[in-house]
């Protein structure tokens, strides 16, 4: 099996409205700020994440806070 993708978006592609997601990374070192783009790009709602931080206004998970596409934030 190849699990190997082109970009952020068709790693992303197969979240779907309600889904969990953990996200790595350290205060805003190392986050997966790609794919956290492509889920703001992609419009998924009602998340739930968790995570050892959640970003600052326009950076990291601040991006998915400030659309309102998180539900619920475990951090």
């Amino acid at each position: 099996m190849n699990k190997v993708v082109a970009n952020a978006d068709e790693a992303i592609r197969d979240i779907p409205d309600g889904a969990t997601i953990m996200l790595g990374g350290f205060g805003l070192c190392g986050i997966p700020e790609n794919c956290i783009a492509a889920l703001v790009r992609k419009g998924v709602k009602n998340l739930t994440c968790i995570s050892n931080n959640a970003g600052v206004d326009d950076f990291g998970l601040g991006l998915l806070l400030k659309t309102r596409q998180i539900k619920k934030m475990m951090s």
